[in-house]
């Protein structure tokens, strides 16, 4: 692949990762099923030895895999290692997404590997190593979802006009702005879930929207949200421009709306 790579060859770089995220996974979940320790980084944000084993599995796999490709991964961007990337094809990685669900032990976390060219998600991997299910898109109408059942394709819902399922973070506050967000909107039920699994579940159709009203970073999102546009759905700022990536020097997003097949016009709105 070079700055140039064909678009047709991304199923096969997603079946490519399908082994090496599996394996990222096993190495939080040997963490995971340990008695392992935490730390803090200069954030305060909480890391685990889980966080920098998958990572490890990861990078050394896509510099196998595609070396001419630069990666931005969480970890190595905390250690101070941040590539030059602007809107050629680059790596967004999340070796443990939802950090404070795995310290809770409650298997809402997530490992996550994409890929951005001309500063948008063109191909994500999301893994939920506790519930062995994996999540693929790169491309309109290629989102699929792998459990030890087999594989099938996913695709986003069109909402019941009378009421959306509404998901929220289990672990980080919005000070009250999703109260104020949703307000204009008809709200059948709210679910709180961890990590990037939250994009997921609508992708999957099990529901409508997802404001995020507090920081997150480009890593958090980047796999989910290819899965997300894979699925027919869309991932917005608050003013409705599409959320891109390689937006500033520290990778950061602006809080933004995720919503599946649908917009605020088929409501009403």
């Amino acid at each position: 692949m070079t700055d140039g790579f064909d678009i047709r060859s991304l199923g096969a770089v997603a079946d490519a990762l399908i082994p090496v995220i599996r394996s990222a996974g096993a190495e939080v979940m040997s963490v995971y099923d340990s008695d392992f320790t935490v730390e803090s980084k200069d954030d305060n944000s909480p890391v685990t030895a889980a966080d920098s084993r998958a990572e490890a599995v990861i990078l050394a796999a896509l510099d196998r895999l595609t070396p001419e490709i630069p990666v931005v991964a969480e970890e190595s961007v905390a250690a101070g290692r941040v590539p030059t990337v602007g809107d050629g094809p680059f790596w967004l990685v999340d070796p443990l997404d939802g950090t404070k669900e795995f310290i809770k032990r409650n298997g809402e976390f997530t490992v996550n590997i994409g890929l951005i060219q001309n500063r948008r998600p063109v191909l994500g991997l999301v893994l939920v190593p506790a519930l062995d299910v994996l999540y693929i898109g790169h491309g309109a109408g290629t989102a699929r979802r792998l459990t030890a059942r087999g594989e099938d394709s996913i695709r986003c819902r069109r909402p019941d006009p009378t009421g959306l399922v509404v998901l929220g973070s289990r672990s980080h506050g919005d000070g009250g702005a999703m109260d104020a967000f949703l307000a204009r909107y008809p709200v059948a039920s709210r679910v709180t879930a961890g990590s990037s699994l939250k994009f997921c579940r609508v992708a999957e159709g099990t529901a409508d929207l997802y404001p995020r009203l507090a920081p997150t970073c480009e890593w958090d999102t980047a796999a989910a949200h290819a899965v997300m546009l894979a699925a027919g759905g869309h991932v917005t700022t608050e003013s409705g421009a599409p959320l891109h990536y390689a937006k500033n020097a520290r990778f950061l997003n602006p809080h933004f709306i995720a919503r599946g097949a649908w917009r605020d016009a088929d409501l009403g709105l």
